[in-house]
């Protein structure tokens, strides 16, 4: 290890515990409230609440009613728990996702620590993914991608035993390693195949050890993850026969999979170079002879690299074949790739006391911008004064930060702890903007307004909205989704609709009222303005995003 490495006088930093702790603490404020919204919460929070009004924890609907067949089932099952033990919130729809993350660091340091028998790489790879912006946006959505890659990561994990204990590796390995692919096979169908289907042929045909089919053929952990995997497309096909495949089919092929040369094309090198994105600041670690580094610790586990490679390549291409890219597609390999890159920095053995410096003061600087930044946002605009609280934590974190500086008692962990402290500072930014969010306003309302539960309510506006909504009411209301107010919107004896225009609002409505206003993200220098000459409440309603809630006649028999 460099000296940078090892100037640090306690060891607590070699711990996942205190990566985990670290990734909890720093991460959770961000994650465990709707500061950010994405879109595709929606199709899991609202097929979950329907889950617990019908009883039927199979079968999945939108917002509007519809059946949706397009993701297998596991994910809709982790907000169900969410809303089963700790009630129906944004909270409960995120938390076990963000566990999720926290397992992954877990598994990281776990395969780490296998693959290179060095504590210090597990440790710098588990802090590496702590870090990892698409880990962390991942853990704070309710979405199947963060589970995807917990489950194929337990599947490394199996690997790489496999390939270091060879034919004679322990049965526990081989249940990691089929069941981690079971499961995330039944979070997003196909990715997860393909990966299964490479790391069995490599495992059988690599030449620095290779594996028998008698090794790999073990029954019971391959039926049960075959069972696993199948499950919810037997129980389907059971009630609706082959039609759910078309929808499935469609969104893991048809609409995912691109078919022009040019477009692959820049879709390979987006993925390429953002790959390499992803590994920044850890990349300027490594130092100039990135490939000597690589060539050099290649040597020291032939197999585990070969593994990497398969994997990364895989990713690459897969996300390539895409008819849109998205970042997170690259998700799933990045926990292995950071075991690679962790053992290619601490195995270089260079003195970085000079670029620990440089990053983590510019961290530094930028988390205490933010904070400054915060004093004025949140002053200006009167948030609550129980923001007082994280505030002064992240301060803290910023002194203990500048004094490690100072001392000149640097490691890799602070630059991971600055980063992951720039999603705890930023909360105070988004916290005027989104919280409380509009199902939280609502639901205050219609409880100040004594509206009876079982009260159905008509949607008009943004449906990713609406999903917060239906959050906010809980079970005890039904809100449908209307594309538009036409007639059937009189079926309905409230509406709630997106503020701009009352075009279309029934003229026998009887009274119309805000039920949610949230700032507008895109005025954000407006705002800023406003708070300087004092108009910013003046402001508001032409630079809110607002909800109104409209009582009328209805026509329901």
């Amino acid at each position: 290890m460099s000296n940078a490495v090892s100037v640090s006088p306690s060891q607590w930093h070699l711990s996942p515990w205190v990566t985990i702790c670290a990734f909890l603490v720093l991460i959770g404020p961000f994650s465990l409230d709707f500061h950010f919204h994405y879109p595709d919460e929606m199709y899991y929070t609202d097929a979950a609440m329907r889950m617990m009004t019908n009883g039927d924890y199979f079968t999945t609907y939108l917002g509007n009613g519809e059946l949706r067949f397009k993701k297998p089932i596991i994910t809709y099952w982790a907000v169900l728990a969410g809303f089963k033990l700790f009630g129906i919130s944004a909270f409960s729809s995120r938390i076990f996702f963000l566990v999720a993350g926290s397992a992954l660091i877990g598994l990281v340091y776990a395969i780490g620590k296998l693959a290179s028998g060095n504590k210090s790489v597990a440790s710098l790879a588990a802090w590496i993914v702590a870090a990892q912006p698409l880990v962390i946006f991942s853990s704070s959505r309710s979405i199947p991608d963060i589970l995807l890659v917990l489950f194929l990561t337990l599947s490394a994990w199996g690997t790489t035993a496999i390939l270091k204990f060879g034919n004679g590796v322990p049965k526990r390995y081989l249940w990691m390693l089929y069941l981690g692919f079971g499961l995330a096979f039944e979070v997003k169908g196909l990715p997860a195949a393909a990966l299964a289907f490479l790391t069995l042929t490599y495992l059988l045909i690599n030449p620095w050890q290779k594996i028998t089919w008698r090794t790999l053929l073990y029954w019971p952990a391959l039926l049960l993850a075959t069972g696993i995997a199948l499950s919810w497309f037997i129980v389907m096909y059971v009630k609706f026969g082959p039609v759910y495949l078309d929808s499935f089919l469609e969104d893991q092929v048809g609409m995912r999979v691109g078919n022009r040369v040019v477009k692959l094309l820049s879709y390979f090198l987006m993925a390429v170079g953002l790959m390499a994105a992803l590994f920044l600041p850890w990349l300027f670690f490594v130092g100039k002879k990135l490939t000597i580094s690589l060539a050099a610790i290649r040597e020291e586990n032939k197999p585990f690299f070969g593994f990497i490679l398969v994997w990364l390549v895989a990713i690459i291409l897969m996300t390539s074949l895409v008819s849109k890219f998205y970042d997170r597609y690259l998700l799933p390999v990045l926990p292995v790739v950071a075991i690679g890159v962790a053992w290619m920095i601490v195995q270089g053995n260079r003195d970085n006391k000079k670029m620990l410096t440089g990053w983590t003061s510019f961290l530094v600087i930028l988390n205490t911008i933010i904070l400054a930044v915060a004093v004025y946002w949140n002053v200006g605009l009167k948030s609550p004064p129980s923001l007082i609280l994280p505030w002064i934590w992240g301060a803290a974190i910023v002194v203990f930060l500048f004094v490690d500086i100072r001392k000149k008692r640097l490691h890799y962990h602070h630059v991971s702890i600055a980063m992951m402290l720039v999603f705890l500072c930023g909360t105070l930014i988004s916290h005027p903007l989104s919280i409380p969010h509009q199902g939280i306003q609502i639901r205050q309302l219609v409880s100040e307004k004594n509206i009876p539960k079982g009260t159905r309510f008509g949607f008009v506006g943004n449906p990713h909205h609406s999903s917060k909504i239906r959050i906010g009411l809980g079970t005890d209301y039904e809100v449908v989704n209307l594309d538009n107010v036409d007639a059937t919107a009189n079926r309905y004896p409230y509406l709630i609709r997106a503020d701009g225009s009352f075009d279309g609002v029934p003229v026998d409505s009887e009274t119309v009222e805000i039920a949610s206003s949230n700032w507008d993200a895109k005025y954000f220098t407006e705002i800023m303005k406003g708070i300087w000459v004092g108009d910013s409440h003046i402001k508001k309603k032409d630079l809110s995003k607002r909800y109104l809630l409209i009582e009328q006649q209805s026509d329901i028999p």
